[in-house]
């Protein structure tokens, strides 16, 4: 646990980019967790993280960055109350509870703007490291979408919605 008690998670900056491209592109080649295209370069996929209104963080341990996430709106207008995360963490950090301390952070950063909810539209059912950890985390699956993500290897699989509501715990 020393080495999450060093952990910091701070705002992006640009000079964070080639980190935080570090981690994003070995995750978008492989295409197995993210419904985003494989073959991005490091400006569009840049572009898309940082895009408003996403508020970037990266979780760092002695100034090497581990993991990072975007905060946002759900949606906009009636949906605004609802946030949503992209979280990524770096492959020689997995397991290491870079992703548990990201998700309790986005919690409370979103909680601390006035979010109500948050929603995560699309986890691969794959994704099973992933799923059991948001589900440790609070939340829950609320839909099923039979074959809604083609896995590179997998083929047709599953994706979830998974939603916490933090109204009942203000």
């Amino acid at each position: 646990m020393a080495y999450i008690s060093a952990m910091q998670i701070r705002l992006a900056t640009t000079a964070d980019h080639d980190a935080i491209w570090a981690i994003l592109e070995p995750t978008l080649r492989a295409g197995e967790t993210y419904t985003l295209p494989r073959d991005w370069d490091r400006d569009t996929a840049l572009t898309y993280w940082f895009a408003a209104p996403h508020q970037v963080f990266v979780a760092e341990v002695d100034g090497t960055v581990l993991g990072h996430y975007f905060l946002t709106p759900n949606r906009q207008g009636g949906g605004a109350h609802v946030a949503n995360c992209g979280f990524m963490t770096a492959p020689s950090a997995t397991g290491r509870g870079v992703a548990s301390a990201m998700c309790r952070h986005a919690v409370a950063v979103a909680r601390s703007q006035g979010f109500r909810a948050m929603q995560f539209n699309f986890v691969v059912s794959s994704n099973e490291r992933a799923v059991a950890l948001w589900q440790r985390m609070g939340f829950e699956i609320v839909a099923r979408l039979p074959g809604a993500f083609a896995h590179p290897e997998l083929g047709y699989v599953d994706a979830f919605v998974m939603f916490q509501d933090f109204s009942g715990h203000d």
